[in-house]
């Protein structure tokens, strides 16, 4: 079986992805770390390596979770599937 991402916790709202060309419709094995859970949905993007995709909906104005923290806010709807980057998630900093 292929991991396509990694998540660090099941409350975190985004995994990275670990493999080279994941492509939009492509099914997705994810690991969550800290539980050694699977979980799996299909991918709605194409997702470059080391980048975030969504493991749930997330509302635009909800706050990014990544490895436990607070990495900013989407400013945008974003699908679980979806490409999380510059283009619908924003930082709080300014």
């Amino acid at each position: 079986m292929t991991i396509h991402f990694v998540v660090h916790d099941e409350h975190d709202s985004v995994g990275v992805v670990v493999v080279e060309g994941l492509k939009a419709g492509q099914a997705l094995t994810g690991w969550i770390m800290d539980q050694d859970t699977m979980i799996e949905f299909a991918s709605k993007s194409d997702i470059p390596i080391g980048h975030k995709l969504a493991i749930r909906d997330i509302a635009a104005g909800d706050t990014i979770i990544k490895y436990g923290v607070d990495i900013g806010r989407a400013i945008a709807p974003i699908a679980a599937g979806e490409h999380l980057h510059v283009h619908n998630v924003k930082t709080k900093r300014w």
